[in-house]
Formats: structure tokens, sequence, C-alpha cells
């Protein structure tokens, strides 16, 4: 195949804009997948993707198109991720194309995916075609939203296509469109090879497989390979292309795009951005634009069922295999037992991995708040990096605590400016600038510690502007706050699932409604429960959980008071041993009343 007619081009869009079904209709266009084994969101493998409408791991498929004056065209379109929480991943599928379809949906318009998506087109120097999408539905406003589009991109109006992917209309545009404005790749034929990895998924036959783009030089299969970033030495078991499910070919050339078996036995080893050359006489330079990812949110994992233990280890390595972000490492807390600390990319990532936890491995599980990774600076200089307040050293070693702060941007109808401002600065957000997008709607720009914004502040942003806001998030830097450790006692006893840092300001409110939610949690003993929230070896807050009381006067009829007074002083002494060897069982509900302590 030339080089001249290959085309690689990935879609890129906000959350249920319909990219997977203008993926479906392009596959039903070319003639890639027969009319039999058609399904919807055929892209989408997993079941969790179906039923969200969200593309979570990235996917390639090649299609061959013979255009009207004969020539046959090779495209491959790559499919990327769809949430901000795997932005990386995004950029690093862009990377291996020279063009995008950019799909708006034409009822609502630019949001923030959009935005965010658009810019890291732009930073890839991709060519962008702008495609309005559902304009068969009735609450469609194509004229408005392809304005929106020439204000963001300065494409004329009549260049973009408007389609509804779901009935196949204007798609055939679409493909004409990729063809004859996005270039063919660029590479160096006689160049050593080197590869992209934009992706990567384990096999238990065949290892690591990779998806590559080609940027330069032949593979024929047979070289000794090596990658760049982890200096991985392998002999590809197979290499070959996605039609859409994995064919061998003989060997890939400058500008495809396949996957290269490589038997490596886990996913850390070839990590996506890394470069793959050969092992002797390979390139001197890697792909640009390489990062380690590192997990941003926090939180424990542990079986309900002690039993449990082993099997939820063995869930956790095999998603591992498949997922080179997600890391974990035992723990043991005194409430839950044993566990483990995982993190992930975000709030979303986890809810992925516990939803896959439970489905796929029929594991019965229990995640702890989520905390996010502070560093801690000691009086005697030494600094730390703690994800679990746990792991907080004495106030009294502490000179500083800095957490990460994001730079948000919320995408919102004007007449929502003030209730978004409320919020965010209630999260002690703090306000940078305002965009205005048109007449209607505009972009309000805040820094926030990523630690406001991991629970709730998503859902009430939604709820203050009744749906119609939309966020995008990037980290920004470490910070250092008046942060504290509130503790949590039950019957004297410290609970580290329960401890939470907090800034200073909000440990006194905190601490009250945690022990509030407590008292009405936890059961009833037989004797006096003390609930306590304390900050260092100050108590800022207690409730006492009362004890049952057995009538021990029920049986004493007539005589004298003091016989009523030695059984109560009885009953008080027997109270008082008990309590002192008596244990408290903290209930499940418990820990997760730290996900709602805002409401």
């Amino acid at each position: 195949m030339k080089i001249e007619h290959i085309r690689n081009f990935c879609i890129i869009a906000h959350v249920d804009h319909g990219k997977s079904t203008l993926a479906d209709r392009l596959l039903e266009l070319t003639n890639t997948v027969g009319a039999r084994d058609m399904q919807e969101q055929l892209l989408d493998s997993m079941a969790l993707e179906r039923e969200r409408g969200v593309t979570i791991k990235a996917s390639a498929v090649r299609m061959r198109y013979r255009t009207d004056d004969g020539a046959t065209y090779t495209i491959n379109l790559i499919d990327t991720p769809g949430h901000v929480d795997f932005t990386y991943e995004v950029s690093r599928a862009l990377q291996a194309c020279e063009g995008a379809i950019l799909v708006v949906d034409a009822r609502q318009g630019i949001e923030a995916q959009t935005l965010s998506n658009v810019y890291l087109a732009l930073e890839q120097d991709l060519e962008i075609i702008p495609v309005i999408n559902k304009i068969d539905l009735p609450a469609s406003q194509p004229e408005l939203v392809a304005r929106e589009m020439q204000d963001l991109l300065g494409t004329p109006i009549e260049d973009m296509p408007q389609i509804s992917a779901k009935s196949g209309a204007g798609v055939t545009e679409v493909l004409e469109r990729v063809i004859s404005d996005v270039p063919p790749p660029t590479s160096e034929p006689e160049a050593p090879f080197r590869a992209l990895v934009f992706d990567s998924h384990y096999d238990a036959y065949k290892g690591v497989i990779a998806y590559v783009r080609v940027a330069d030089g032949d593979l024929d299969g047979r070289q000794l390979l090596r990658l760049f970033a982890t200096d991985a030495r392998f002999e590809p078991v197979e290499i070959g292309v996605f039609d859409p499910v994995m064919r061998p070919v003989a060997s890939l050339s400058a500008g495809e795009v396949g996957y290269i078996a490589t038997g490596l036995k886990s996913v850390r080893e070839c990590r996506v951005g890394d470069t793959i050359t050969f092992a002797k006489a390979g390139a001197e330079t890697a792909l640009p634009g390489y990062e380690t990812v590192k997990p941003m949110v926090f939180a424990g994992l542990y079986p309900t069922h002690n039993e449990n233990y082993a099997d939820l280890r063995d869930a956790l390595e095999k998603l591992q295999l498949n997922d080179a972000s997600l890391v974990y490492q035992p723990e043991t807390s005194q409430a839950l037992n044993f566990g483990f600390r995982v993190g992930f990319l975000g709030l979303f990532h986890m809810e992925i991995i516990q939803e896959r936890l439970e489905r796929e491995y029929d594991l019965d599980i229990l995640a702890t708040a989520p905390s996010v990774e502070y560093h801690v600076l000691r009086k005697n200089g030494e600094s730390l990096e703690i994800d679990s307040p746990a792991l907080l050293p004495d106030e009294n070693e502490i000179a500083e605590i800095q957490e990460p702060w994001m730079k948000i941007q919320v995408y919102v109808p004007q007449r929502y400016i003030g209730p978004v401002m409320e919020l965010a600065i209630k999260k002690r957000g703090i306000y940078q600038t305002t965009e205005y997008l048109d007449a209607t709607r505009v972009i309000l720009h805040f820094d926030i510690p990523l630690s406001e914004i991991i629970i709730d502040f998503y859902d009430k942003l939604k709820s203050v502007t009744q749906g119609y806001a939309s966020l995008d998030y990037q980290f920004a830097d470490y910070r250092a706050g008046d942060l504290v450790k509130v503790n949590v006692l039950v019957n004297n006893d410290p609970i580290d699932a329960l401890a939470m840092i907090c800034h200073l300001d909000d440990a006194y409110h905190r601490g009250q409604r945690l022990v509030t939610r407590l008292k009405q949690l936890i059961p009833r003993q037989l004797f006096t429960v003390p609930v306590q929230a304390a900050v260092g070896k100050r108590v800022i807050s207690r409730a006492n959980v009362r004890a049952l009381r057995k009538d021990v006067l029920a049986k004493c009829y007539g005589g004298d008071v003091t016989r009523k007074k030695k059984l109560l002083e009885r009953q008080k002494k027997g109270k008082k041993r008990m309590k002192m060897i008596g244990s408290v069982e903290v209930p499940q509900e418990a820990f997760m009343a730290l996900l709602s302590l805002d409401e």
C-alpha cells in the first residue's frame, strides 16, 4: 500500500454526542463488518461501555474504501476513550493520527470535553473536520451549533457536514472529507523502525499486545525489539492489523496502524506513549510526549468477608495486567482488617474498577472514602508523600502540608453563573476568569483543591444548574494549606479508616456532622459508647450512643428504697466492667458516611 493512500484519523466528542454510533456507520459503509456480525457500539466491547455510553478502552480498526475515481484507500480509525480521566490516553491516540472528526450534538452544542479535545487536537497539529450530529431529532438546532463551531474553529458553516449517525444520513460525505482533507502520514521509510504505542492489552497466550502506529521504517516480525522507557526487549510473537478483529500480517510499514504481540507478561513493561524500535541498530531518539501516568485519587478496597482477601488480590492483579495506570499495595485497618490501598486516575476510573471487580470477579467489596496524595514537609527537613490520612505524622512534627490543586473549567448557561460561583467558593475555589462562548453560554475558570471535587462536586454542580453544566479539569500544582487530620474515636479507640484530612476551617463542622451520623449508625450496646472527633489531642465534637438497659427493678416490689439502690449500683458496676472489655463493631454504613458529609 502506497503511503499516499493511507489515512489515519480519530473521532473526538463529548460524552454521548454520537462518537461510537458514527464509527458503526463508517464500518458499515466500508463493508468492514458484515451485516450479520454488526451490532450497536461495535468498538465498545465491554458491557460497561455499552451501558454507560462511554468509551473506556481505546480500540483501532482498518477500513478500505474505493473512491469514485477508482483509487483504493486504507483508512485507520483510532477510537479514543471518552472521559476526562483518560486525557493522557486520548493525547497519545491523537499523536497516532493526522486528522480528527469532531462530533458535536446538534441539541447540546459545545460542551466541556468538546473544547478540551479540540485543544488536544490543535496541540498535535491535526486537521479537524467538524461534524454536526443528531440533526434528525426534534430539539436539534444545527444552524445555531454550526455558528458556535464557526466561532470556535473558523471553519465556514457550509464546510461542516450535518449528519445523523443513527440513520446514516450524510456519513458518506464525512468519509469523503477524511480522504480529501486529512493528509497522508509523513515518515521516513529508510529510517530505523520506530512505532508509537498508543494502547495495549494483555492476552493470556500472546502476552502484552501493543497497539502501534508505525512512524518510520518497516517491521517484518523477526527482529529483536526494545522499548525506550522500560528498556524491555522482546521478539514479536505476532504482528497484525485490526479488521476489526486481530488479523496477522507479514509486515507493518511506515504510516500503518496495527498491533505487535510482545510476549511480555505485564502491561507496565509496555506503557502507553512509549516508542518501540530495533534492539540493534535502532533509532536513537524516542517519539515525543511520553509520560508516566500518576494516579490522582486513592481509596482503600476491602473484602466484606475476610476469607475473600486472596480473591480480591488475584482480581486486582488481573485488572492491572490490562490497566497499567492502576496501582495498589496491601494495607491493614483496625476496623476493616486486610485490604488494599488502590490508586486511580480519577473518580470515574475508581467507579469503573470497583464495578468491574464486583461484576467480572463476583466480589463483594467495601471502598473507603477517596483521598488524594499529600506532600508533607517535616520540621527536620524530611519530606513524605502520603495517600492515606492514617499515614500522617504527629502534628508536632509537621512544618507544612501541601495538597494538589486543579484548574477547572465549567461550561454553563449564563443564568447559572451565581449558583456555580457560590458552589465553587464554598469548596475553597479561587475564581480566575470568565469567557463568553456566545450570548447565552460562558466558561468559568477556577482553581480548586482536588480533595474538594473528588466526592460530590460534580453531582452538586449538575443539581445547581439543572443538569446544564459540564466540567473539565487538569492538574495545576501542589500548594501549602492549613490542613489538619481529624481522628474519630469510638469507645476511646481510634478508627483509622474514618480519619480524614481537611482544612482547619472545615474541621469542626465536618467532625460534628460525622459524629452525628455515627451516633445514628452505630448499634446500641449494653454500655454507653462515646463517639468523638478530635484534632490532635483536642476533642472537637462528641456524642454518646445510649446504653441498652435491662429493667433490674422489675422484680423489686415493695420494701425499702435501699434495695432498689443496691440493684442499680450492681448494674452500674457490671456496665463499667463490660465497657473495659467490650468491643464495638462499626457497621459498613459508617464508612460510607464520609462520602456524604456535605449534604
